[in-house]
């Protein structure tokens, strides 16, 4: 007697970077009574999203993070289709197919929308836009009109902590790390004497981590400036540091840093808070920006005084958050910017289950949490894959080796996880003669190239 053949379950996951592949390794450890076979998409010829692509490159600490993302895909269970673009390249026709169901892990990357007056002036920039310059996003421009002496800073997250201590570092300092040529050669010609940072809610009420903030106050040649007239704390501040670590240790740095002596550095950081951008002023481009002082509502949140104050400076970056990208024929939260969907199942606009598609990461949350968030996010997605076989979808071609053939058929130059062990050592033996660890290569065809060629 003969056991029957198990059943295999073909799943396809639009995005390799921390949800798609926590995705694929929470589906290939989980109990159950049938095969996983999984196929990443990637849009970009290397994984990893904004782990490569939106953390700044002086943050060692993501190295943690990428080695263990690196483990699941070396697993040797999962196959990469990487610099594939999901609507073009293949569409969800194409997912039915080949597999049982997709999991849209595409992540956030537009700039959320400031909507107040000269937003759109030049000068004034998203900060997922320099983000993905000065982390060598093949899909940007080289250069950058990194022009300007006095630069603001809109948001209180640890994106707007990044792109203020980008615009204020001195370039030299960067380069142990990774940072492309081109970016380094940029920011060493940067004009930049001063960054304000604004935040329309208090210094206890910020949304950026301890970590991020400190990175602030140790830079080298770079004074971090405060206003006392921000500072002032009440019986419920003082619960709030009492009962929050985080919070604590925010306030004990913002503290220490209100005691220093500066005016010897070169450059300057201001902090500025309960100050909430209501206009960017200019004509032909930036040449301020209008801020109006709030104070607290009483209900956790801040009011407007109807106090403007109006800062000189020539360059604007908003760092107010991320926003998703519809995908071709998935619905789409026109107003969250995720794909509506009940733990994880996508639902049309007559709040039903579109059989086979889900998703997971920012896309289905929108671009909150961190990567314990992302890892708990896709737990709930898988369960509800594994738990869904009657929506599942009946493949006509499941065979594995059906998909690469219809990418070649079509001429797509994929890469696979060969191809980036292959552009990943290329990368670490550019920064090796340099005495750094890695050099990104930027041109997208580059890295195709590099990736495709074998030896």
């Amino acid at each position: 007697m003969t056991d029957e053949p198990r059943m295999t379950l073909r799943i396809a996951i639009v995005g390799a970077g921390p949800a798609g592949i926590f995705a694929a390794d929470l589906l290939l450890k989980a109990e159950r009574h049938f095969d996983v076979s999984i196929d990443l998409f990637e849009q970009l010829p290397a994984p990893y999203g904004l782990v490569r692509y939106g953390v700044a490159p002086d943050h060692p600490r993501i190295k943690g993070i990428v080695n263990a993302l690196r483990e699941v895909l070396d697993g040797g269970n999962i196959r990469l289709f990487g610099n594939v673009r999901y609507g073009s390249d293949i569409t969800l026709d194409d997912l039915k197919h080949h597999y049982n169901a997709v999991i849209f892990t595409t992540g956030a990357v537009r700039d959320a929308e400031l909507r107040i007056p000269g937003v759109h002036l030049p000068g004034s920039f998203g900060a997922g836009e320099f983000v993905s310059w000065y982390d060598g996003h093949p899909d940007v421009p080289r250069d950058w009109p990194l022009d300007h002496r006095t630069a603001a800073v809109i948001g209180n997250g640890n994106v707007a902590l990044d792109v203020t201590r980008m615009l204020a570092k001195h370039a030299e300092d960067l380069l142990p790390t990774e940072v492309p040529a081109n970016v380094y050669e940029v920011l060493a010609a940067s004009p930049v004497t001063d960054v304000h940072l604004f935040g329309r809610r208090g210094p206890l009420q910020v949304r950026f981590t301890p970590l991020e903030l400190r990175e602030l106050g140790e830079l080298r040649d770079v004074d971090v400036i405060l206003d006392e007239a921000d500072f002032g704390i009440d019986e419920s501040d003082e619960r709030s540091i009492a009962t929050n670590k985080q919070l604590f240790v925010i306030n004990r740095t913002l503290t220490e840093w209100r005691s220093r002596t500066t005016g010897a550095a070169s450059r300057r950081i201001h902090l500025h808070f309960y100050s909430r951008p209501v206009e960017i002023l200019g004509t032909d481009r930036v040449t301020g920006i209008r801020v109006e002082r709030t104070v607290p509502d009483g209900e956790g949140g801040v009011k407007g005084t109807g106090e403007f104050r109006d800062w000189p400076v020539d360059g604007v970056y908003r760092a107010i958050g991320y926003f998703g990208t519809q995908l071709h024929g998935v619905p789409f939260d026109e107003h969250r910017g995720v794909i509506p969907n009940r733990a994880g199942r996508a639902i049309d606009d007559q709040d039903e289950q579109v059989p086979g598609v889900y998703a997971s990461g920012w896309i289905k949350r929108g671009p909150v949490g961190l990567i314990g968030a992302t890892k708990s996010d896709a737990m709930e997605t898988v369960q509800s894959v594994l738990g869904d076989q009657a929506e599942w979808w009946s493949p006509a071609e499941p065979e594995p080796e059906a998909v690469a053939a219809m990418l070649d058929a079509r001429g797509i130059r994929y890469t696979t996880v060969e191809g980036w062990h292959r552009l990943d050592a290329h990368e670490r033996a550019l920064g090796e003669a340099q005495d750094r660890e890695r050099i990104k290569v930027v041109p997208r065809d580059d890295m195709v190239d590099i990736s495709r060629t074998d030896g």
